[in-house]
């Protein structure tokens, strides 16, 4: 629809997202540089100083705000996608979830959530391929729902993973203690936060880097285990471990599959969600893909097979071998590797060094986790400094394509990891974990919710589903389900905060470690509201042009030619690959 015709229409309310972009966004003085021209101008620096290392590479570059570097390669995007969010909740926050739950409810909890991933990366995926720009499903929710809530999902997630990098460099240091060291945490948290800033200092690169190599060991790891695993079950274990006899599918039947019942299955949700929060990175990094209408769909198609075999079959072996009444699985959290299933089978195996080995596994996945949180946090303070809903000096982006500033605020948060340390260290790792556990349901509801108001839009604005480079397996009707599943998960949680398990009574203090991230969206959406005083955006105000990719269209219809010529088979593995 014209403009024109917008503003004529009873419900515009004088409200665009095209308007808020203009207000937005400085202008240079000089003549406007293209993405290309900025491109160009990285591509023409020297070596150490595209990569961060020289004085040189810390001025602020030419061009456009938000001119992002865009030199990360398909195979960063496809192991990000795979394995970029294994981490902490899968390998130890897997214990408690078991120890609470049970091994059914371990499995079910994390299928459900599965399945909402599965929607929620598809429907990030559409969006992404069509509108590939910084801070994606922030910008999508300002643009396709209300800007005040687009500012609360945005500071939320920049707080979610600012929170998380402390919460992961703690793990990190506490894994080392598996092997009784002798040394201070506080020194390990002090050496794997320098290995953190070191990664950071290559920008995109070295994020993608780090990010490919990890997700290969943690998926190798968890291969093997898988395979170890099963011959375990079939009883070949070593003679002098629990499992030189058949050993089957006996938990399931003593002490049983599920624990504290229909609660103790609601319980676990918040750790699943935690096990997964990362997997919508995938949309974050594609802004700085050198072809992300190439890659990311191929990427998006991986999160199937990390649901499946890594999550679930993963966990399915894990609730074959250990019994959820395992003493050592008590009070596990997220902190203690010692509590981790995968490391209490391999001890129990009797398989010398193979517990050493899924520790090392831990220790990398968890520092990967929290570089991912620097990548995601800093980004989409950026996208927010650009939007006009946080400072200005946040959307700096020097010579190397780093934002410097935000990277820099990220990493300030680091040294509450130390504070994990003191007398009351438990109390303060409760109430950080309190602040991050849902908040990644919130981002996953907005994502949903806005796939399903942008069909909606470019509907009622004349266009076709045949225009979209890229759709959602399962349309509006998959981000329907992802919607509604993370509304019952938010139920569930609620339910398991005001009626902890044990049998304690309802608590304030209780309730807020459980659910306090509903408070903080809430406030943030509020201030949010008296920034901007914009609300719920009626479908003539949504805009689907702004930062709209130019789709070559010849290649993709060539591509889908040469998709339908394929035998049935070719096209279900296209269609899965």
């Amino acid at each position: 629809m014209p403009e024109s015709d917008l503003k004529k229409d009873p419900e515009y309310s004088g409200y665009s997202y095209a308007d808020e972009k203009q207000e937005a966004a400085p202008q240079y003085a000089s003549d406007e540089i293209s993405l290309d021209a900025a491109a160009s101008e990285w591509h023409n620096l020297g070596f150490w100083t595209r990569n961060g290392c020289t004085p040189e590479s810390f001025q602020r570059r030419k061009g456009p705000v938000g001119a992002l570097n865009s030199n990360m390669k398909p195979r960063h995007l496809h192991m990000i996608a795979i394995g970029g969010s294994i981490g902490a909740g899968l390998f130890v926050g897997s214990g408690s979830a078991l120890s609470n739950g049970g091994p059914a409810a371990l499995l079910i909890a994390f299928i459900i959530i599965g399945v909402m991933i599965f929607n929620v990366v598809y429907a990030l995926g559409e969006l992404a391929v069509m509108f590939p720009v910084s801070g994606g499903f922030y910008t999508y929710s300002t643009r396709f729902i209300d800007p005040s809530w687009g500012f609360a999902m945005g500071w939320n997630y920049v707080f979610q993973w600012a929170i998380v990098l402390p919460l992961e460099l703690t793990v990190a240091g506490l894994t080392v203690e598996y092997w009784n060291s002798g040394v201070s945490v506080a020194v390990w948290i002090t050496i794997f936060w320098l290995a953190i800033i070191f990664i950071n200092i290559f920008g995109t690169l070295g994020y993608a880097e780090e990010e490919f190599w990890s997700s290969m060991l943690k998926l190798i790891a968890i291969v093997i285990f898988i395979f170890i695993a099963i011959i375990l079950c079939a009883g070949g274990g070593p003679s002098d471990g629990i499992y030189s006899e058949y050993w089957g599918a006996r938990t399931f039947y003593n002490p049983g599959g599920f624990a504290n019942g229909f609660k103790g299955l609601c319980a676990v949700f918040v750790t699943a969600a935690f096990a997964f929060s990362g997997t919508e990175l995938v949309g974050l990094a594609a802004a700085e893909a050198a072809n992300p209408a190439k890659a990311l769909p191929g990427a998006i198609k991986q999160v199937f097979w990390r649901i499946t075999l890594f999550y679930v079959l993963a966990l399915l072996m894990v609730g074959l071998l250990v019994p959820h009444t395992d003493e050592r699985l008590l009070g596990s959290g997220l902190s203690d590797s010692q509590a981790s299933p995968f490391v209490i089978a391999a001890k129990d195996a009797g398989l010398i060094g193979f517990d050493s080995f899924m520790n090392v596994v831990i220790m990398v996945s968890v520092i990967s986790i929290g570089n991912s949180g620097v990548y995601g946090g800093s980004r989409t303070l950026t996208a927010l400094a650009e939007q006009g809903y946080a400072p200005k000096f946040f959307a700096y982006i020097d010579k190397s394509g780093r934002p410097l500033f935000s990277t820099i605020f990220i990493l300030m948060f680091s040294p509450i990891a130390y504070v994990g340390l003191s007398s009351d260290g438990v109390t303060v790792f409760t109430w950080l974990l309190a602040l991050s556990g849902l908040a990644a349901l919130f981002t996953w509801g907005s994502i949903c919710l806005a796939h399903i108001r942008f069909r909606k839009a470019w509907a009622y604005h004349g266009h076709t589903l045949d225009e979209l480079p890229f759709t959602a397996i399962f349309g509006v009707y998959g981000s329907w389900i992802g919607l509604i599943l993370i509304f019952l998960v938010l139920v569930a949680q609620f339910a398991v905060a005001l009626y902890p398990l044990g049998g304690a009574d309802p608590s304030a203090e209780a309730f807020f470690q459980a659910y306090l991230a509903l408070p903080v969206v809430l406030a943030f959406w509020a201030g949010g509201f008296l920034w901007k005083r914009a609300g719920w955006l009626r479908t003539p105000q949504m805009d689907v042009n702004t930062n709209r990719r130019v789709v070559d269209w010849d290649r993709i219809n060539a591509e889908k030619q040469r998709v339908a010529a394929m035998p049935a088979w070719r096209r279900i593995m296209h269609m899965l690959y």
